[in-house]
């Protein structure tokens, strides 16, 4: 055994010299990461075990040799050894670690592994170097110390390393990317998620070999094993290595770690060292959120409140601000002002009730937790149009200077354009046309504007914005341009870059003449520009320009020099070149392959360490410099690392994988150091009962954590008197002391009962706020609460029509009926009940117009952008009562279906399995596999005998038959149509007949008969051929097209005369005129052409004047009070549509005034005029 001291120097003076010196240029700053500074320990020993039974690394010598001069320069004793048998428990228990230099093969025995094993569970430290790896193959749990075995390598070559821990002293001085020369080992299993990465490689940067492990390869890692402590690197191959002052500080930081010598927090990734706590899961649509310094979370919900959540737990509205929330408006962002605990202000921005189509900005200030409506200074208002769906953004964020960031969508219809950029130039179109928004630099629409508020109210332009004041055509608010839906920002509050994540459009695969599939994109905007939006997106992938009139396509856009020509556009016509996202994710592809797709990315700020923060909930600093990504589709969580000295994406990687979410709605890191999350919940139009605001902690960074209170009530309304059994389930403390529970029923703060269950019954009429209290015997408290609504009852919504689960077609119109019923309202009124269509696209939904009343006809608007992909549409229906006596307060009741369009790609079922007689010799159920048929995506294969996938909802109401897209390499098989379970009634079978290929495609039906109209569900069986007795596969499925009606057929389109309620008089054009412009007036009723109108679908009203369609709009497009009503050659636009109302009422679209018979005048020749609506008798007509 050789035994070196601290005072033996073994290397040369010129190899100290650039050790040292690289040590003091590479390390992190001393104030950076204060949780990991440890005061200097008493000198360690380690041990360096070497022995080989396999391939025998030359570079041995010159480790040893390294390792040794690190000891004399660092002050710990090293002894050396290739001698198995120093593997005995005395031996072993003189050092406080083992390091594994280049070891292969197996190289212990039984009795000496037991020791080791031993060693480790006492608290010792194992260092494994490169060919550690691939070491004692046959012993799991050396396996498991290790943290994966070796499987291959390709030759020697540069790559980059990724580095991913900034904290550990093995890497905080290494910057971000990290170029070397070594032998790169693939491993036989991926290690992440066991342990914790504190390198990666990226193996775009060298050939990684047949052994590739793709985006996910792990190099160096370290863990908390069994009671010991563990650090593996893959480095260290060749003998140069041992000579490189970055490396060797590398495996210096690695051994100290591994002895206990260096503070290292080797679960700074590790899921089990993270908590989800629940802050309010009362939630109904919940938008933003922002964190106060004093623990306080602020968060908006959509329908104008502002809601806190105290720091014990319990909740409060702070105030209320009326919202428009048709399409996708309402409340839409929250900030609070950067000295928001001196000065009690915060910002929000919304789109105002009433008819005045903008969104505004505004400042109030906080008095406690009631927000001061009076204080209310308007900073800015953007105009926007509520005529058509989608894109209203919102979101806010301040940067380190204290200047606030605001993302507005594009605003900008997106259902016409099959699924590519909206770029419909045709007259009355402008709606249709993202060059109106996103590409105009003369409107706040679909930009990322940076202004600087001011204490008078006012704001200031801060310098460097992307136009300079004074600029013709441009507004200087205006930092970035051209965005689709930047719907969540965060900011990094070191180097103030601002991070966007913009949702994308929705076509399923590319088209040559259209451009590139549905992308998404995560931006780091750390420059003003054009982020390309609608003419590039992702990697600055060109749209092809395309004239809508024509249907021709005219060649890519130049995502280097583009040009906004469109008749929409009111700014400039030159663009400055675009700007390619770090992050992109599409349909089809995805320049993020540790991501793969995702339909909707949110981005959280950067995370900064502050060693100040609260050690029971702060992020370790492993976490500084990095940003989290959540998938709003599926609830999918990822870090992403920038790199702070170019800007650059470094790495990304998923996180949390166990820890479940349903639709990350937005992110934000608290003061306290903890990740504050809005999950939406499973519902696409809100209202969703799984909806919540939680925190994740860091549980590992030492610090006393909190309880947590649950509050459960079996009922939360009802009459009087009004039980209610109350439930603590779900409250705790994580530090494991016992809980007393103490209740208040009525908000007065007195304690009303004690234990984990209680009852109470309420005998007055009113809101009561009940409260659970939680308290640990040292004095920690938790609060939770739940609103109790007695002498109330939420109203019941049936929805008669259309049916859940029905069949429709684009375009078609739908007839709706609902059924609500309330004990205390008793008569619905049913002009308060509101229905809502949207189109559902895997995860979510675009909210169509609002219809209100009991009953009527709504259009489903879409286009052929989505074939392939998984639509549906959503009909959303809400009421609010009007209260109880006594002062309980009104109730909202929310009811939805999902309708499914005729064409169903057969890769969306919700469900599979197999039959009890299926004759399948595989795993039950079908899977899913590329399909070379047209359109692209996926079908439906590995079918055998009894297998079977279904849908729920599904209903064929109106359906006589149904199509299969359908091949079979075998001699085929029949698909069975089953209503409600896989072995319920038959309605129908298919023949699908051999077509000589698994990707030769042909189509089978099947006709229904005796379907029951209550089908909830429905399911396609696969059987073999009659008399078969094949156990083998039988036949793919790409898509299903269901024959017949479905659920449309509504009287959309109704005709004749338009009678005022107050003159008993029709709505006339004078003389049979044609001429546009000709003023319309009231006379007398004689059912000629001149007062025949039609209400259309699309809200037209036309009339055939002197035999001649014209249509109903407004002179000269007005929109003020008085505007005359006039005929106009019809042209679709938003100003000749009008809402028919269920009190008679007409409302013109595109001002929200209604038709009025001008001072209620019942003489032939009186005006008729637009006017604010008011109900009147003057303003009710009746068609027919």
């Amino acid at each position: 055994m050789n035994h070196s001291r601290p005072g033996r120097r073994v290397a040369t003076g010129a190899f100290t010299a650039a050790l040292a010196a690289s040590l003091l240029t590479n390390a992190a700053p001393a104030s950076a990461f204060e949780e990991e500074a440890s005061p200097q320990q008493a000198p360690f020993t380690a041990l360096v075990y070497s022995e080989t039974a396999g391939f025998r690394h030359d570079s041995i010598p010159d480790g040893i040799a390294a390792i040794e001069d690190l000891a004399a320069e660092n002050g710990f004793e090293v002894d050396t050894t290739e001698d198995s048998g120093q593997f005995t428990d005395d031996n072993l228990a003189q050092y406080d670690a083992v390091i594994w230099l280049n070891t292969t093969g197996n190289v212990l025995d039984d009795a000496q592994q037991g020791a080791f094993e031993r060693y480790i569970e006492a608290g010792g430290g194992y260092v494994g170097v490169h060919a550690a790896s691939d070491t004692e193959h046959d012993w799991a749990w050396y396996g498991d110390l290790v943290g994966a075995y070796f499987k291959d390598h390709p030759a020697p070559q540069d790559a980059i390393v990724k580095v991913e821990d900034p904290a550990h002293p093995s890497t905080a001085h290494l910057d971000p990317l990290w170029e070397r020369f070594d032998e790169w080992y693939n491993f036989q299993a991926n290690p992440r998620g066991d342990v914790h990465v504190l390198a990666s490689l990226d193996e775009a940067s060298y050939d990684p070999g047949s052994g590739a492990m793709g985006p996910e390869h792990p190099i160096a890692w370290c863990q908390d094993f069994e009671g010991g402590r563990s650090w593996y690197t893959g480095l260290g191959h060749t003998a140069e290595s041992y000579s490189d002052p970055a490396f060797l500080q590398h495996l210096l930081g690695g051994i100290r770690s591994a002895a206990g010598d260096a503070a290292a927090d080797c679960g700074a990734s590790q899921a089990d060292g993270f908590e989800k706590v629940p802050l309010d899961e009362s939630t109904l649509n919940p938008m933003k959120l922002d964190i106060a310094e004093d623990g306080r979370v602020f968060y908006i919900d959509r329908g104008g409140d502002l809601r806190i959540i105290r720091p014990d737990g319990s909740t409060a509205t702070a105030g209320h601000v009326d919202v428009y929330t048709g399409q996708e408006f309402g409340m839409l962002g929250l900030a609070l002002d950067p000295d928001f605990a001196s000065n009690g202000r915060l910002y929000l921005y919304y789109s105002p009730a009433g008819s005045r189509p903008i969104d505004r900005l505004s400042r109030f200030t906080m008095n406690g937790d009631t927000l001061d409506l009076g204080s209310q200074t308007t900073l800015l208002e953007v105009g926007t149009q509520r005529t058509e769906c989608c894109h209203a953004g919102g979101a806010l964020a301040f940067g380190p200077e204290g200047d606030l960031y605001i993302a507005i969508g594009d605003n900008t219809n997106p259902f016409a354009s099959d699924g590519f950029a909206p770029i419909d130039e045709r007259p009355g179109r402008q709606f249709w046309d993202s060059q109106r928004t996103s590409a105009n630099s003369n409107v706040l629409n679909g930009k990322v504007l940076r202004i600087h508020p001011e204490d008078d109210g006012t704001y200031s332009i801060p310098t460097g914005n992307l136009f300079a004041p004074g600029t013709p055509d441009t507004r200087p608010e205006i930092y970035a341009m051209g965005f689709r839906n930047p719907f969540t920002i965060g900011t990094d509050p070191e180097t103030g870059r601002l991070l966007v994540a913009d949702y994308g459009p929705d076509a399923g695969a590319a088209d040559p003449n259209r451009g590139p599939d549905g992308r998404v994109e995560w931006n780091i905007v750390d420059e003003p520009g054009f982020y390309g939006w609608p003419y590039c997106v992702g990697a600055n992938t060109p749209y092809v320009d395309r004239d809508f009139a024509t249907g021709q396509s005219k060649g890519e856009f130049d995502c280097g020099d583009p040009v906004n020509d469109s008749p929409n556009n009111t700014g400039i016509t030159e663009l400055p070149p675009a700007i390619g996202a770090e992050l992109w994710m599409g349909k089809t592809a995805s320049g993020v392959p540790e991501i793969g797709g995702s339909g909707a990315p949110t981005a959280s700020g950067v995370y900064r360490f502050d060693a100040g923060a609260d050690p029971a909930r702060r992020w370790p600093s492993y976490w500084d410099g990095k940003a989290i990504l959540g998938d709003w589709n599926d609830g999918r969580l990822f870090s992403v690392q920038p790199d702070d000295a170019v800007g650059d994406v470094v790495d990304v990687g998923r996180i949390l994988p166990d820890m479940r979410f349903i639709r990350i709605h937005d992110l934000k890191w608290g003061p306290d150091g903890a990740l504050y999350v809005i999950d939406w919940g499973t519902g696409f139009g809100g209202g969703n009962t799984d909806s919540g605001i939680y925190r994740i902690d860091y549980t590992r960074g030492g610090g006393t954590r909190d309880p947590v209170a649950q509050i459960g009530a079996d009922r939360t309304s009802g009459p009087i008197p009004l039980s209610v059994q109350f439930s603590s389930e779900g409250s705790g403390d994580p530090e494991g002391e016992p809980l007393t529970y103490a209740w208040d029923f009525d908000g007065d703060g007195a304690t009303d009962a004690t234990g984990t269950e209680a009852s109470h019954t309420y005998t007055e009429a009113g809101t009561y706020l009940a409260a659970l209290t939680v308290t640990t015997e040292d004095g920690r408290i938790a609060v939770a609460d739940i609103e109790i609504v007695a002498g109330n009852t939420a109203p019941t919504i049936t929805i008669d029509a259309p049916v859940d689960g029905g069949m429709f077609d684009w375009g078609d119109d739908i007839p709706y009926r609902v059924t609500v019923t309330d004990p205390e309202d008793g008569e619905i009124d049913c002009q308060n009940v509101v229905t809502q269509p949207a189109l559902g696209h895997d995860e979510h939904a675009h909210g169509y117009e609002q219809y209100y009343g009991c009953e009527g006809v709504f259009p489903l608007p879409g286009d052929e952008g989505h074939i392939g992909a998984n639509i549906f549409g959503v009909v959303t229906v809400t009421y609010t009562d009007q209260g109880g006596p006594g002062g309980a307060e009104p109730l909202t009741s929310q009811e939805v279906i999902v309708l499914h369009t005729k064409h169903k790609e057969a890769e969306y079922f919700t469900d599979t399995g197999r039959i009890p007689d299926g004759a399948g010799a595989d795993d039950p159920g079908v899977g899913l596999e590329t399909t070379t048929d047209t359109g692209g995506g996926q079908n439906l294969g590995w079918a055998t005998d009894g297998d079977w996938f279904g849908f729920e909802p599904m209903n064929l109401t109106g359906i006589d038959a149904v199509d299969f897209r359908v091949s079979s390499g075998t001699a085929g098989g029949i698909i069975e149509v089953r209503v409600d379970d896989p072995e319920g009634p038959l309605v129908g079978t298919a023949a699908v007949p051999a077509t000589g290929g698994w990707q030769t495609w042909t189509t089978a039906t099947a006709q229904l008969e005796n379907v029951p109209a209550d089908g909830t569900a429905l399911y396609f069986v696969v059987r073999r051929p009659s008399g078969s007795a094949s156990t083998d596969y039988l036949l793919n499925v790409n898509w299903m097209e269901f024959q017949g009606e479905g659920i449309a057929g509504g009287t959309a389109a109704q005709s004749g005369q338009l009678t005022s309620t107050s003159a008993a008089k029709c709505l006339d054009v004078p003389g049979q005129s044609t001429a546009d412009g000709t003023r319309l007036q009231i006379w007398d009723c004689h059912g000629g052409s001149n007062q025949t109108w039609t209400h259309a679908a699309d809200g037209e009203l036309t009339v055939y004047a002197g035999g001649s369609q014209r249509c109903l709009g407004a002179e000269g497009g007005g929109t003020a009070n008085g505007a005359r009503a006039v005929i106009r050659n019809c042209d679709g636009g938003a100003g000749q549509r009008w809402d028919r109302n269920a009190d008679g009422t007409f409302t013109d679209v595109q001002s929200g005034r209604c038709l009025d018979v001008n001072g209620a005048g019942t003489a032939n020749g009186t005006a008729v005029i637009l006017w604010t609506c008011n109900g009147g008798s003057n303003q009710r007509w009746t068609l027919g």
